[in-house]
């Protein structure tokens, strides 16, 4: 075995996977229609990988929502309230990610966060006491004996215990060591299923070793994988690592009796100098992540062959890999027929990095060296477009450039004056649903089959109705709705020089989810206005303060595939002095409210707690003051943030120095609250009452029972009525009930506090 992937992309080339799924919800197909299409997939997968010239086809890596879902639901991790809906498996697995509602019952979702440093977001597993571990599923087995059928050599993949037990929510004083036998005898009855079909390597996906470990946390991986590992087994078992590297554990790791161990070697950066100074077993198989598996670039041969050769690993014990799953990739390049040949060249998506990998296979283990001075050609052609006016802004930039007056304190006070808004006011994160009139429109414009006269129009009335209903319904700050946006980071890369865009580059995000990072070719600059005209004209329809709506630095750097020719600090202070243009530019035109979304923020946050300042933090943030610090006392700034784990960070998040600031707190049941009032947060705070990536509609008392239990613990003049998120993936039907729900429990409220 000498080439390898960790997982593979599920959703479809054409995003099959998501409009068969969507269908099945909307009651238009089958779950065995449903279940036809992923099975085609999965198969188009494995002859993908087979084709590819890979060793092995992997699976397990398929999955109709989430993979950490999948496992979780596997070993009866799927919590009573859904058990007791009497649902059956799939749609008990969906109402887990999606809630549930009918006449009768009424289930909240899961929790969503990111997925470590990534903008994949998994779906938490919660324990209790009561919580039996056990295996009951069998997902995993059927798909081995369906890809049996056509390819010989198999490697099976799922998410390993400790991880499980690491990302875990803990209700009712339940804790991880309560259930090291339960959920190390749930994997041993998986290798018991295992050994019975004949596989050749076992993957087990232990991400969370690349966290900061304590003494304890490294005692339950060990007594975990000992008592596990010494179940007999027919088949090889890898242990797989990747978003970083595992120093805290590498000994223990080396020690136990895995047959292989995956490590990466790209955002593990200190992964090689491990390997050289302890050493590697000989018995043991390295499988090295050197293929880049999160950004779309072409490898560098020469690079990786110099990096492979330094690993003290015999050539019959090597195997060539990505950094981790291709899942956070498009599909294929040859497809965008509309990208210039000049970057096209340089781009690798997950079909290409299959080829690449076959390359680097033949180039180190075969001498092939037509293959490598191929690809070292193409690195001496890379031209990468400079702006000399943006580079020279940098550097002139000064300390004061990023620092707002007065303080902050002052600043609440003369916005109270100016905008004279009432207790727990009311607005929403931006976006409105995006339904079928206005995605004909936009798609139509972008086709040349209408103008701009005729785009605009249609878009003009969009705003015109939805500010109407707005202040119909009572919110207090309205917004525009964004219908003439497709995504909230390509939608300004469009308008930023220095961006290229795909046509089919589809990637996860979550469930049937999918977006499209721009990627970053060039210096980047503000080309126009890119807000103000929809702004302006909302504004000037309403007495009441229309938000500006801006996507923030940080969250177009981490939502694009970035340059590698220069430091993400450098390409980030780009990006924010050209939405800094844009902010004044709607203040010159009189919107005094501006919301500059950093959801992103926290998901390129070091996964190691000593990394963070000094590998993000100290420019990540001062990136976010540099795009508001010019505007005046009296223009209020908001921000966003959204399913990532901004506890540990709530100092440096209240260091932006914005004005209000609004979470997504409804799927954690508002903990965040508990850490800003410990971190005594003094920005403005609206924590979402509602979960908007459900279809579930939440009563009018549910959100007045929420609102006082923010209220228990900030006080009312510091708190924003909002939903957790923008509404574009909604329907109207459901937005409109949900909002009217959340004005009634505000108006409630407001009258009690008098």
């Amino acid at each position: 075995m000498t080439t390898s992937i960790i997982g593979f992309p599920r959703i479809g080339a054409d995003r099959e996977l998501k409009r068969a799924t969507e269908k099945y919800w909307k009651n238009e197909i089958t779950q065995s229609e449903l279940i036809k299409i992923a099975d085609e997939l999965k198969e188009k997968n494995w002859q993908k990988q087979a084709d590819s010239g890979l060793d092995f086809v992997s699976v397990g890596d398929f999955s109709f929502f989430d993979n950490l879902l999948d496992t979780a639901t596997l070993i009866n991790l799927t919590p009573k309230r859904y058990a007791d809906l009497n649902l059956n498996p799939l749609d008990e697995y969906f109402a887990q990610a999606r809630g549930f509602q009918n006449e009768t019952s009424s289930v909240k979702a899961l929790p969503m966060k990111k997925w470590f440093n990534t903008n994949y977001h998994y779906l938490v597993p919660e324990i209790t006491p009561e919580t039996n571990i056990q295996l009951v599923g069998d997902q995993l087995f059927t798909d081995i004996e369906k890809a049996q059928r056509h390819h010989q050599k198999i490697k099976a993949s799922i998410i390993g215990p400790y991880t499980i037990l690491k990302l875990a929510r803990y209700l009712d004083d339940a804790q991880a060591t309560d259930f090291i036998t339960a959920i190390t005898e749930s994997y041993a009855a998986i290798f018991d299923r295992l050994n019975e079909l004949n596989i050749d390597w076992f993957q087990i996906d232990e991400s969370a070793l690349v966290f900061d470990l304590t003494e304890s946390e490294k005692a339950v991986f060990n007594k975990l994988y000992q008592s596990l590992l010494a179940n007999t087994h027919n088949f090889k078992v890898n242990l797989q690592t990747y978003f970083g590297d595992v120093r805290d554990i590498y000994q223990e790791l080396i020690d136990l009796p895995f047959d292989g161990i995956g490590l990466d070697f790209l955002e593990g950066t200190k992964t090689l100098d491990l390997i050289k100074q302890v050493g590697f077993p000989t018995d043991k198989t390295l499988f090295a992540g050197v293929v880049n598996g999160k950004n779309i670039w072409r490898n560098q041969y020469q690079k990786t062959i110099d990096l492979l050769r330094q690993l003290p690993v015999s050539s019959d014990k090597l195997v060539i890999s990505t950094s981790c799953s291709l899942l956070h990739v498009p599909y294929d390049v040859d497809v965008e027929d509309e990208i210039d040949g000049r970057l096209k060249q340089h781009l690798a998506f997950a079909y290409q990095k299959l080829a690449e990998l076959h390359d680097l296979n033949e180039i180190f283990f075969n001498c092939d060296q037509n293959k490598l001075q191929t690809n070292a050609a193409l690195f001496e052609n890379i031209n990468h477009p400079i702006d000399t006016k943006v580079r020279k802004r940098i550097s002139n930039l000064k300390a004061d450039d990023y620092q707002r007056t007065p303080e902050r304190a002052e600043r609440e006070q003369i916005q109270k004056a100016e905008f004279k808004l009432p207790d727990l006011p009311t607005t929403t994160i931006g976006s409105f649903p995006q339904t079928k009139d206005v995605r004909k429109n936009r798609s139509e414009f972008k086709h040349h089959e209408i103008g701009q006269a005729t785009y605009d129009k249609f878009n003009q009335a969009k705003i015109k109705r939805i500010i109407e209903w707005q202040e119909q319904a009572g919110f207090d700050v309205l917004v525009h709705g964004e219908y003439e946006r497709n995504d909230m980071v390509g939608y300004f890369g469009e308008n930023l020089s220095g961006f290229a865009f795909t046509k089919k580059a589809w990637v996860q995000s979550y469930g049937t989810r999918g977006v499209k990072p721009p990627i970053i070719w060039g210096d980047v600059s503000r080309k126009h206005a890119i807000t103000v005209a929809a702004s302006t004209y909302a504004q000037s329809l309403t007495d009441k303060p229309v938000k500006g709506m801006l996507t923030g630095p940080v969250t177009i750097f981490n939502w694009s595939f970035p340059r590698e020719d220069i430091p993400a600090e450098e390409s980030v202070t780009q990006i924010a002095l050209a939405i800094q243009d844009e902010v004044l530019d709607l203040e010159k035109h009189g919107i005094k409210i501006i919301q500059i979304d950093e959801a992103a923020l926290r998901e390129k946050l070091p996964l190691r707690r000593s990394d963070w300042y000094r590998e993000y933090l100290d420019w990540a943030i001062p990136a976010f003051k540099l795009v508001h610090s010019p505007v005046a006392p009296s223009t209020q700034i908001h921000t966003h943030m959204c399913y990532s784990e901004f506890k540990d960070i709530i100092p440096a998040i209240d260091n932006m120095d914005a004005d209000v600031i609004s979470f997504e707190a409804s799927r954690s049941d508002l903990s965040i609250i508990d850490e800003l009032k410990a971190n005594h947060f003094e920005t403005e705070v609206g924590p979402g009452v509602y979960d908007i990536h459900s279809p579930r509609i939440p009563s009018q008392a549910e959100i007045y029972q929420i609102i006082n239990n923010i209220l228990a613990k900030l006080p009312e003049n510091k708190v924003w009525i909002n939903p957790d998120c923008g509404l574009k993936t909604r329907g109207e039907a459901e937005t409109f009930a949900s909002l009217e729900n959340l004005i009634a429990a505000v108006n409630q409220k407001r009258s009690e506090l008098g």
